[in-house]
């Protein structure tokens, strides 16, 4: 930890509150929507009465989540189907099984609410080989008479490429379990993410008892605006037109250009990365990841993890500063399986650790192009999926004049810290 000597007359610059009103596509009703999904798909999936159909759930953060596990529940039990439910998450919950069943529960997905027993395994079985790369699927997965997986589709934090994060990634990563995300991020190295996942999920799609996956697409709000079934032959083309959908959902800061971000929290239930690239751009911080070179930030402060991240901090590479409160709470083992997992120590490199909030703020402000308080720009945010309401300083009102998404709600104030260092003001 350093200490920063930051004196009384230190200028830090007048912050102006603003909010954010995109286009938001509506929510959908979800149970009707299913329903008429399954009417869709029904016939073209074989389903017997007894079948024992694993139902792949991630460890993201998803609205009505248990409602719509709760929904496909129903339907394969009416079918005469007997559904489990099953973590489909890769290493996350610190790689275990008991971890990972922990994070189900805190979302809401425990027998008592879906209908479903869950059950969990590390184990994994041999799915022969694509390009060279052994392939593996989650051994309760590949013992179910069929596959159901549930997932967002989304651009993904570190790559591009037709399919990103959705129900392919999930068939191939997220039940790979530890042993076949680790051996596909390895392959990603070499090859590219994009490419492996892709030969692997295809593999996936035509080797395993795949039915159905339930692709959702989430609005800025963080609701559900669209919602469908994809059958095997059907998946991928659905996957690629969904991603464009949800593309035009992704949050964006309000400027292509900003001299210093100011995060209230980061985590894995905001974003994969911790921090969204999508959101923030920047380098990638993976050999196998993709630079995003806009938004251009120069420096990015975190002021702290969030709770639901349980010590995850994957994504602390992409910072310049932070603060010993922030950095004391990092669970270490968990971040580091994450990151020799997904083949990426950079991701949890230790930034410029300071004492306080001032401090590190100040550092950070040091660290900039010569400025003056009128062209600074500062956008302080509470994390990468929440970008409604804002802070900016007096430099950003230019480039957000006559924008008809945004309104300044507040005359500038000078940005302030209570005794103890802490950054007083409140989104």
């Amino acid at each position: 930890m350093f200490t920063l000597d930051v004196s009384d007359d230190f200028a830090f610059p007048d912050m102006f509150r603003i909010h954010m009103q995109p286009q938001i596509p509506p929510a959908v009703d979800i149970r009707s929507v299913l329903a008429s999904e399954w009417e869709r798909c029904r016939e073209k999936c074989a389903i017997h009465p007894g079948d024992r159909i694993a139902i792949g759930v991630g460890s993201r953060k998803i609205p009505d989540l248990p409602q719509i596990v709760t929904c496909v529940v129903n339907r394969l039990k009416h079918a005469g189907a007997k559904p489990f439910i099953l973590p489909a998450m890769g290493s996350h919950g610190g790689g275990t099984a008991q971890g990972q069943i922990a994070i189900l529960a805190k979302q809401g997905i425990v027998e008592s609410v879906v209908g479903a027993p869950v059950r969990a395994t590390m184990d994994v079985a041999a799915s022969g080989r694509v390009e060279g790369i052994p392939v593996y699927m989650d051994r309760l997965a590949h013992e179910a008479d069929g596959l159901v997986l549930i997932n967002r589709v989304k651009p993904h934090t570190d790559f591009t490429g037709p399919v990103e994060s959705g129900v392919i990634k999930m068939l191939a990563i997220g039940l790979g379990n530890r042993t076949g995300a680790d051996g596909y991020h390895k392959a990603a190295v070499e090859k590219g993410f994009s490419h492996v996942l892709m030969a692997v999920g295809r593999h996936l799609l035509a080797a395993t008892p795949f039915l159905f996956g339930v692709a959702l697409v989430e609005n800025q709000n963080h609701a559900v605006c669209e919602i469908c079934l994809g059958t095997v032959r059907e998946m991928e083309a659905l996957e690629r037109r969904l991603l464009k959908t949800a593309r035009t959902c992704l949050p964006r800061l309000p400027l292509d250009a900003i001299d210093l971000l100011i995060v209230d929290e980061m985590g894995k239930d905001i974003s994969g990365a911790g921090l969204d690239p999508n959101v923030i751009g920047g380098k990638g911080t993976c050999v196998w990841s993709d630079d995003r070179p806009v938004p251009d930030i120069t420096r990015i402060f975190v002021r702290d993890l969030s709770v639901a991240t349980k010590g995850n901090a994957m994504g602390l590479g992409r910072l310049d500063v932070a603060t010993e409160k922030l950095v004391n709470k990092i669970d270490m083992q968990t971040t580091a399986v994450n990151a020799i997992t997904a083949c990426c120590p950079e991701d949890c490199k230790i930034p410029l650790t300071l004492a306080t909030e001032k401090q590190a703020v100040a550092a950070a402000l040091q660290t900039l192009r010569s400025y003056t308080l009128d062209d600074l720009k500062v956008v302080h945010i509470r994390n990468t999926r929440d970008l409604g309401r804002m802070m900016v300083s007096k430099g950003c009102l230019p480039d957000l004049a006559g924008r008809k998404d945004i309104c300044v709600v507040s005359t500038g104030s000078p940005m302030t810290f209570d005794q103890t260092g802490h950054l007083a003001d409140a989104l």
